[in-house]
């Protein structure tokens, strides 16, 4: 079967599924995307290695990247590699003393691992033919419920009043909101406030 890699594109709010998430994932030199639903403690896990925010306490991917760590354990790449009943399915590949070793995990929890690694998300050809959709001119996407079949739209949503606060305002909110462990919120003031420095310099 022929592996497809894949890279993180978007992370929004699921309008189908309240209180989840949607990762999508687009074919590296393609235009298909794979939208996959997750939980919001996974959204905020992966947002917060995207950002490269430093929790006060480690998150469980991050506990777990420290355990293979400390056994020396490295995460060469993640593989979702298959998709059952709209449930998609995902192994991390691993070496240690050159012994290669499969493990199964929640794609959502191979995503997260993979982003704190820097390594590459591959999936196959027929996951890509049932699940995935191939990008046009809308910002509609199909989103599988961990699966199949409805829609989401990879917009950001932002709070208004966020965008109107200067800079040292929304400095100060993001240093309470990551004593608070609010990574979801810290991630949102930390995308305003790179675009507001972006527009001061």
């Amino acid at each position: 079967m022929k592996k497809v890699r894949l890279d993180i594109m978007a992370l929004s709010h699921s309008v189908t599924q309240s209180h989840n998430y949607a990762v999508v994932l687009g074919e590296e030199g393609g235009n298909r995307r794979l939208p996959i639903v997750i939980g919001g403690f996974e959204a905020q896990s992966i947002a917060v290695a995207l950002e490269n925010m430093t929790p006060n306490r480690p998150l469980t991917h991050d506990l777990f990247k420290n355990t293979l760590d400390a056994f020396d354990i490295e995460l060469r790449e993640v593989v979702i590699n298959n998709l059952l009943d709209g449930i998609f399915y995902a192994q991390l590949i691993c070496e240690q003393d050159e012994k290669v070793m499969q493990i199964d995990a929640r794609t959502s929890d191979a995503i997260s691992m993979a982003v704190r690694y820097g390594c590459p998300i591959y999936t196959f050809d027929f996951i890509m033919d049932t699940a995935g959709v191939t990008l046009d001119e809308t910002e509609e996407q199909s989103e599988p419920s961990e699966g199949a079949g409805t829609k989401t739209k990879t917009t950001k949503t932002k709070s208004i009043s966020l965008e109107e606060m200067g800079i040292p305002s929304l400095e100060k909110l993001l240093e309470e909101a990551l004593q608070k462990e609010d990574y979801e919120k810290a991630a949102q003031i930390r995308d305003i406030l790179h675009s507001k420095k972006g527009n001061d310099s």
